[in-house]
């Protein structure tokens, strides 16, 4: 017996693949960032520099570091989770996200080194660093999230996920400012909020809350 309902596809009825303010896969994290990495790149090119993006989880730091990586080719990149204890990569400069969760051992290692070093952490270590010669430079993850920002991010989000030529909703200013009054500069949070309100749009509209 052949089938003949219709198929209806996900997030077609805004003219959308799939809901923009998914978890996305690490791979287009850098593509979607909106980052000027350029005084980054310039201060990581001086002997034994070190970045340290510090911040709350939500904050951006993994976007950062994502986007460096591509930036980088001759970067290492490793992520820190809190059950294992991965190597350290080859690679300069090394971008080690959740720094905070490297053994003391290993982080004494890591910052007596010569390797310019990108760190994304919880915890400040600047006087650690600088006790063993490192020039520092530390970034307040998401302080320089803005209106204007945020709404480059977000335009940038639903642009990936547009289905065809067309209409696709879109999230307005007022709505952007009430994101940033609520949330701050928690990105994270911000895509979950916007995540809900995409899934109950029944079309390609202005989003509100």
């Amino acid at each position: 017996m052949v089938n003949t309902t219709k198929l209806t596809l996900p997030f077609i009825h805004l003219n959308l693949r799939f809901n923009p303010f998914g978890e996305l896969p690490l791979k287009y994290r850098a593509k979607l960032s909106v980052i000027d990495s350029a005084c980054f790149i310039d201060h990581l090119d001086k002997p034994r520099a070190v970045l340290q993006l510090l911040g709350d989880k939500g904050h951006g730091k993994t976007t950062h570091l994502l986007t460096l990586k591509e930036l980088l080719p001759t970067s290492g990149y490793v992520h820190f989770p809190e059950d294992t204890r991965p190597k350290i990569p080859s690679g300069s400069p090394l971008l080690l996200d959740e720094a905070q969760r490297i053994p003391w051992w290993v982080r004494r290692r890591v910052f007596k080194g010569m390797k310019p070093l990108v760190l994304g952490t919880h915890r400040d270590f600047s006087r650690e660093l600088t006790k063993w010669g490192r020039e520092v430079w530390t970034v307040q993850a998401g302080i320089k999230t803005d209106r204007i920002q945020l709404d480059k991010i977000v335009r940038k989000r639903i642009e990936f996920a547009r289905r065809q030529a067309g209409e696709v909703p879109v999230v307005t200013m007022n709505t952007i400012d009430k994101l940033l009054d609520k949330y701050g500069a928690d990105i994270r949070a911000i895509e979950r909020r916007l995540y809900d309100l995409f899934q109950l749009l029944e079309g390609p509209c202005n989003v509100e809350m």
